[in-house]
């Protein structure tokens, strides 16, 4: 009873911001997401008949707080869905930096939900593991599925699941990835979204934005796509900003990389567009004939960079490849 999984974290492109039931991370919307690659969590897990309590870790630390509530709820639902009781072993590792705005938790839950349901000898389709990675992380549900992915929104599994939109634009993206290490957190943000002003103002737009995303993504349309993606970082932030908390994200090498993509844009006719989740981290969009310009660009902002390209979905992986 012991499988090792691999997924890649997610880019929210149109993403969700609220949950209107925090147990079961039901967003308040459907959302829209790539996976990047090949930036990955790799995840080991087993059900120990004999072993006294759950264990979980990343990296070496061991998981506890509200880390492992999180956890604890993917894993219960699993012991609940295959009926077994055993505790389980879980260890996790990354190879890309933690909370800095890459989509960890994403590619985390997937990773786990991925493992935990073959471990546990479930036998179901990617979308069906997707409500199981949700319990962790409502863009978790999205990794599991891969590529370009919606999570749709509703109040329960049948509902509330991800599934992948084919599109050509899959071989032609990169990713370049500045690195601006401020340590974020996510949750609270999450929590508090209905109470900022402009929460409204997001959901009166964001249906038409889902539809439109999801045209240029048949259409293969570049520029429209990632466009969207550009200004729904801006309505993201504008929100979780007005907020009671007042979340500000962004740093001074965020916007200095903002900058330098809209110069490229406007100046050298490169299609090229920045998109943030809630860190101060940027993904910078652009196609495979203009990675390297592009690199170069926003390295010379003083920023660490990677060049991605597009996941696929959640794998369970070879036993040779077990982190124990």
């Amino acid at each position: 009873m012991k499988a090792t999984a691999k997924a890649h974290p997610i880019q929210g492109l149109i993403k969700y911001h609220g949950m209107r039931d925090e147990q079961l991370r039901l967003p308040y919307h459907d959302s829209i997401s790539v996976c990047t690659a090949p930036s990955h969590t790799r995840t080991t897990v087993e059900f120990q008949p004999d072993a006294a309590e759950d264990v979980y870790r990343i990296g070496e630390e061991r998981v506890s707080g509200r880390g492992a509530e999180r956890i604890d709820a993917v894993v219960n639902h699993v012991r609940e869905l295959a009926d077994i009781d055993h505790p389980v072993r879980l260890e996790s590792e990354n190879s890309f930096p933690p909370n800095i705005g890459f989509g960890s938790s994403s590619s985390g839950f997937a990773a786990a939900a991925m493992a935990l349901a073959t471990a546990a000898g479930l036998d179901l389709t990617r979308p069906e593991v997707s409500t199981i990675a949700r319990r962790g992380s409502s863009s978790a549900a999205r990794a599991v599925t891969g590529a370009f992915s919606q999570l749709y929104s509703g109040m329960n599994d049948q509902d509330c699941r991800s599934e992948r939109i084919e599109t050509d634009l899959e071989e032609d993206l990169r990713i370049v990835a500045a690195h601006v290490p401020a340590y974020k957190e996510t949750e609270q943000a999450h929590r508090e979204a209905a109470e900022s002003h402009m929460f409204q103002a997001r959901m009166a737009h964001v249906h038409h934005q889902i539809d439109a995303m999801r045209d240029a993504l048949f259409e293969a349309d570049f520029g429209t796509a990632f466009e969207l993606a550009e200004h729904d970082s801006l309505s993201l932030t504008a929100t979780t900003m007005t907020g009671p908390a007042g979340w500000v994200y962004w740093q001074p090498d965020t916007i200095a990389v903002f900058n330098a993509v809209r110069e490229l844009r406007s100046e050298e006719e490169i299609p090229v567009y920045f998109s943030t989740d809630t860190g101060a981290s940027v993904y910078v969009n652009t196609t495979a004939d203009h990675a390297d310009a592009v690199e170069e660009a926003v390295a010379a902002v003083g920023v660490d960079t990677d060049v991605w390209e597009v996941g696929g979905p959640a794998e369970i992986l070879p036993e040779s490849q077990a982190l124990f």
